[in-house]
């Protein structure tokens, strides 16, 4: 096998262990990502429970000022009806006494219901606050683990690290950074092995002129599908 080829291979399979490492890491920060955005969303709902439940007060208090209004009509109306001299005028007080007293009690029936939905949405956000307060705890305790799992992955990275510098260090510069290219723009994988005519990066298969010259393994060859530097290693 090319010299040059062997060195990229020991490369990438360190880079790929790195790349597992990331992994690692951002899969234990997302865990606790995902529990503070939930935390953040029952703040949140609180928040709107606690917005419509002032929205519902100034509405009750809209209808308890409307129904004093009317029961203070309704009582100036029953004032009256000793001064009146006509049945005419007796029977026309006697309506809007009758009409106020129904508004009243409309808006009392009004003032009811908004106070049952009041105190449904004062329940909602107990509820909510107790479940807020344990899940903070939860994330706490979350946080430490996190913490501590990422250190400890932290310190295996460094090794690797350290590991692939050696590496980096023994290969050319202008093909470490055409590796590094291809890295970057090839999912992680820049260097690919060639089985029956098949590069295992693309899964295309190579022309067979080129897969021959591939087989001598002196040459350092591309793929012309994704232009992974291509070698062939039998399967063991």
């Amino acid at each position: 096998m090319n010299e040059h080829i062997a060195q990229l291979i020991i490369l990438q399979g360190i880079d790929l262990q790195i790349d597992t490492i990331d992994n690692e890491i951002k899969s234990e920060q997302n865990t606790l990502d995902e529990r503070i955005t939930a935390l953040a969303k029952r703040e949140q709902n609180i928040s709107e429970l606690t917005e419509k439940i002032s929205a519902l007060e100034k509405e009750k208090r809209d209808f308890e000022g409307l129904a004093n209004d009317k029961l203070d009509h309704v009582k100036d109306r029953q004032s009256k009806m000793m001064q009146v001299q006509t049945g005419r005028e007796q029977t026309a007080l006697l309506k809007e006494i009758e009409d106020g007293k129904k508004n009243v009690k409309e808006n009392e029936e009004k003032i009811v219901a908004l106070m049952e939905k009041i105190e449904t949405l004062i329940a909602q956000i107990e509820e909510e606050k107790n479940l807020l307060k344990g899940e903070k705890v939860l994330v706490e305790e979350e946080k430490e683990k996190v913490r501590a799992a990422i250190e400890a992955i932290n310190k295996g990275k460094k090794s690797k690290d350290s590991e692939r510098q050696n590496q980096a260090k023994t290969i050319e510069a202008r093909l470490l950074k055409k590796y590094d290219t291809l890295r970057a723009h090839r999912n992680g994988l820049a260097v690919a092995n060639v089985l029956q005519g098949v590069c295992q990066g693309c899964f295309m298969s190579l022309p067979p002129q080129k897969y021959n010259i591939l087989l001598k393994g002196d040459q350092m060859l591309e793929c012309p599908s994704c232009q992974r530097i291509v070698y062939h290693q039998a399967p063991e």
